[in-house]
């Protein structure tokens, strides 16, 4: 999902562009093992979720619940209207028989009506009752112009409830769901995610690589689910959490994710759980 291709600790970088969509990208020589130490943002929740595309490089999803001590994989499905993970498949059939929760997530664009690209979402992830589900809102800064835009998002959601009836999480950026200038290009979503709209009624998967995440206004009653604390390593940029915070055996290139909860609540949520007081 978010690249940050020139990352830095500095104030600089955390108000700079730093989203970009997941296709098309070219991946970077491999990081040394010596870079910098292991640090992850632990304290704030469930260091076991990773996601990925067709340009990560899977070793063995054994390996990766097994010593990297992941629980759940989100995996990209489709992009706009008409374009498919090629690898989205057989990926799902591997991860499943290694005992990994298995998630779907769609990248928005604007070229196909919010209801269009929900067809074509459900049609490419083939989501059970376990499956879990999410939009990528985001900047397409490969190709600005074509970046969904709020009322499409709306529209794939509530396309997706009526085919399902449950909702997809939203994974966004701070920033950009306030309606902020964000990307290359600077744009925004015109305005803000409010909390009247049907996305803040999803669950947030939040888009933010600064030591401390910043909820959007819409979601400040709620919280985040999933917080995306560090990037793959397209780009080199190590984020304040250093590059080896991304490293999962079994797998490179992946981005990392905290679940706010333990063990036993993150297979509730994953499994469509309602949660106990």
């Amino acid at each position: 999902m978010i690249s940050r291709r020139a990352m830095t600790t500095g104030l600089a970088a955390l108000t700079a562009s730093a989203m970009a969509g997941c296709a098309g990208r070219q991946p970077p020589p491999r990081l040394l093992a010596t870079a910098q130490p292991v640090t992850t943002p632990s304290d704030f929740g469930l260091d076991a979720v990773i996601d990925m595309n067709h340009n990560s490089v899977v070793i063995d999803f054994a390996l990766v619940r097994s010593r990297g001590n992941i629980l759940g994989v989100v995996h990209k499905a489709s992009e706009g209207g008409d374009w498919f993970d090629p690898l989205y498949g057989e990926r799902r059939a591997q991860a499943e028989a290694a005992g990994l929760l298995w998630g779907a997530y769609h990248f928005g664009t604007h070229q196909y009506s919010g209801a269009q690209q929900a067809a074509a979402f459900l049609s490419a992830a083939q989501p059970g009752p376990t499956t879990l589900m999410a939009l990528d809102l985001e900047p397409n800064d490969r190709n600005p112009a074509n970046t969904m835009d709020l009322d499409q998002a709306e529209d794939f959601v509530q396309t997706v409830y009526q085919a399902t009836a449950r909702l997809p999480l939203v994974y966004t950026h701070p920033t950009w769901a306030n309606g902020g200038s964000l990307g290359r290009a600077g744009g925004s979503l015109g305005r803000a995610v409010d909390q009247r709209s049907i996305l803040a009624s999803c669950d947030l998967w939040l888009a933010d690589y600064r030591t401390e995440p910043e909820l959007p206004w819409a979601w400040a009653n709620r919280g985040w689910r999933l917080w995306q604390y560090a990037g793959d390593d397209y780009g080199g940029g190590g984020g304040p959490f250093g590059p080896l915070s991304r490293a999962v055996e079994g797998v490179d290139r992946c981005d990392r994710n905290l679940f706010l909860g333990d063990t036993s609540t993150l297979y509730r949520f994953w499994n469509g759980v309602p949660d106990t007081v």
